[in-house]
């Protein structure tokens, strides 16, 4: 069964969200979340930016400055709520691996 679009994030959906908490442009979101992650998650432009746009449609994200070819975004109301409920998600997941995994 396909998961349906935005009900959970992939990896590379949920760092961008984390770093739209502040406004910042592409490469730079590029850059925190390989900072962030130590490298273990990169984001290349051409994915970057579809997820831009496709949050910016979704209404997660608002752009809020362009200066030549360099956008910058923010989070919205509703990207939060999006991101708190993929926090929720995986929560659920570590406890439930706690639960079932002890020896």
């Amino acid at each position: 069964m396909a998961r349906l679009k935005y009900k959970t994030l992939t990896e590379q959906m949920f760092y961008i969200l984390i770093c739209l908490k502040e406004e910042c442009c592409g490469i730079d979101i590029m850059e925190m979340v390989a900072a962030m992650t130590d490298g273990r998650i990169t984001i290349g432009p051409g994915t970057l930016y579809a997820l831009l746009g496709d949050f910016v449609k979704q209404g997660f994200i608002r752009e809020t400055a362009v200066e030549g070819r360099k956008r910058s975004y923010i989070l919205t109301d509703a990207g939060r709520m999006v991101l708190k409920e993929e926090y929720e998600r995986l929560k659920a997941q570590v406890v439930d691996y706690e639960k079932n995994m002890k020896s």
